[in-house]
């Protein structure tokens, strides 16, 4: 067996051929942020986003809060890392996206317009900022530091493909991919910091399992990435993994410091059929998903 290819001390899934005609190469990073350096951060991410570049990658998707860290004291420790979104990361990621031609999605403490802390992810092109989601479903102690998100999520044309967007807790939500889906997302990139639970779910951690049903459920791709390391005592799930519309796993999971490539076919993902007979979408029955405006009343006996 032939060892993995690397670039420094991250590994990489697959060589790094060019992709065909119509294929969008798709990296997700999986890194060890450290909290409160934010200068620090924005390196590695620059880091990853270089190896990006190196195996041409079109699409990458960086952690969740990767410019800040995640296992925050209170607010204020947040607010000391936070930056707005024309802040020195995301005009960084800016120049990296123009420089080599790429789409980042990548997860970030934002400072708002109003001066709110939110968990935000962004859609970077070479041409700009695409699109700001903020995280709607909040884990944990999150409500204590952040302000959630009031907006479905976002589904951006670009030229990795139609992008729609989550941050992780968002994930677990079957409703939330699938109105991606329902919008038109081709990949729905997932920035991610999953605290590892006590007793993991065998034989895969439950966030893989839940990116494999939710792609297979609406046959889109799935680009999840999760950190890795310790902060604070917390430990990291490292579920990144990208899946296909078939819901198989076609890059990952890895443990440490990884870079997960696939090719993806955006095609694949506007064929919503399962079968000859079955489509995904053309099956559904939405009149009878809306729960009733006053509970049932129980049948008379007789």
């Amino acid at each position: 067996m032939q060892p993995p290819l690397a670039y420094n001390h991250q590994t990489l899934a697959v060589p790094s051929q060019a992709p065909t005609d119509g294929v969008v190469r798709a990296l997700a990073a999986q890194l060890s942020p450290v909290l409160g350096d934010t200068t620090g951060n924005r390196a590695r991410s620059l880091d990853a986003l270089a190896a990006a570049a190196e195996h041409g990658a079109g699409l990458v998707v960086l952690p969740e809060l990767c410019t800040s860290g995640y296992a925050f004291a209170g607010a204020a420790e947040a607010r000391a890392a936070a930056e707005p979104v024309d802040g020195p990361s995301v005009r960084a990621w800016h120049d990296a996206a123009r420089a080599h031609g790429f789409v980042i999605v990548a997860g970030l403490c934002e400072l708002d317009a109003d001066g709110a802390l939110r968990n935000s992810a962004v859609v970077v092109d070479p041409t700009g900022v695409r699109a700001v989601y903020r995280k709607t479903h909040l884990w944990d102690r999150e409500p204590d530091i952040f302000v959630p998100g009031d907006l479905a999520p976002p589904v951006v044309d670009t030229a990795a493909g139609r992008i729609g967007l989550a941050v992780c807790f968002d994930a677990a939500f079957p409703e939330h991919i699938r109105r991606a889906a329902l919008a038109g997302a081709e990949i729905v990139a997932v920035p991610m910091n999953s605290p590892a639970p006590p007793r993991p779910t065998e034989p895969i951690p439950i966030e893989i399992a839940i990116a494999m049903a939710a792609a297979n459920a609406s046959r889109v791709y799935v680009v999840q990435a999760d950190r890795t390391g310790e902060e604070r005592g917390v430990r990291w799930a490292q579920a990144s993994v990208i899946v296909d519309p078939d819901g198989s796993v076609v890059a990952g999971p890895e443990d440490g410091e990884a870079l997960l490539v696939a090719d993806l076919d955006p095609a694949r993902a506007r064929d919503k059929s399962w079968g000859d007979r079955n489509d995904v979408f053309g099956d559904r029955r939405p009149e009878l998903y809306s729960m009733p405006s006053t509970t049932p009343q129980e049948p008379t006996p007789r």
